[in-house]
This record gives structure tokens, C-alpha cells and sequence, in this order.
């Protein structure tokens, strides 16, 4: 019997840890800094200035994407945020990206 109550226990321990594990994460982009882009602390880079680009595009109210400059803006911001590591990432594609006043 207390082999039974060991296997259930160790499966009921593993449903657990997969539950958790599935678990969604929110962020808050705004609040993710140059050091976190750079330095892959929350997710690999490409997917934060993916979703930056399509953010950006939106406040543009363009549709529209393309991938070379999709690729040639991810560089830029990723050489920007090396260089200003504190600068919350928003702020670096908005000096990066916004069109000259």
C-alpha cells in the first residue's frame, strides 16, 4: 500500500509542476529595460522587437512590414540598447524609429 500512496503521491507532484509550468506570464512592456533586451532576461530579444515592431507599426497606423527593415531595426535597437543599457526598450525604439520633428 505504501508503494500505491509513493507512485500517487509522485504523480500528483508531477501534474503540479506541468500545471505550473504551462502557466502564462504577463509583462509589462514598458517597463523592460535595454540590460533585459540585451541580456536575453526575458525572452530571446527577436520576439520583444517583433512585437515592438508590430507596436510600433500600429501607432504609425501602418499594416504593413518589412522584414528587411523588420531585421535592420532589431540591429539597430539591439546596438542602441548595448550602448544605453538603463533606457526602458519603448523608449529606445521610440528614439530609434520616430520620424525626425
Amino acid at each position: 500500500m505504501s508503494r500505491f500512496v509513493l507512485v500517487v503521491s509522485m504523480l500528483v507532484s508531477a501534474a503540479a509542476t506541468l500545471a505550473t509550468a504551462q502557466a502564462q506570464v504577463t509583462l509589462d512592456v514598458s517597463k523592460i529595460t535595454c540590460d533585459q533586451f540585451t541580456g536575453y532576461k526575458i525572452t530571446d530579444p527577436r520576439n520583444i522587437a517583433i512585437w515592438l515592431s508590430g507596436y510600433h507599426s500600429d501607432k504609425r497606423g501602418s499594416t504593413v512590414i518589412e522584414t528587411k527593415e523588420l531585421e535592420a531595426n532589431a540591429k539597430k535597437l539591439q546596438d542602441y540598447c548595448i550602448r544605453n543599457p538603463q533606457i526602458p526598450v519603448m523608449q529606445a525604439v521610440e528614439t530609434l524609429l520616430s520620424p525626425a520633428r
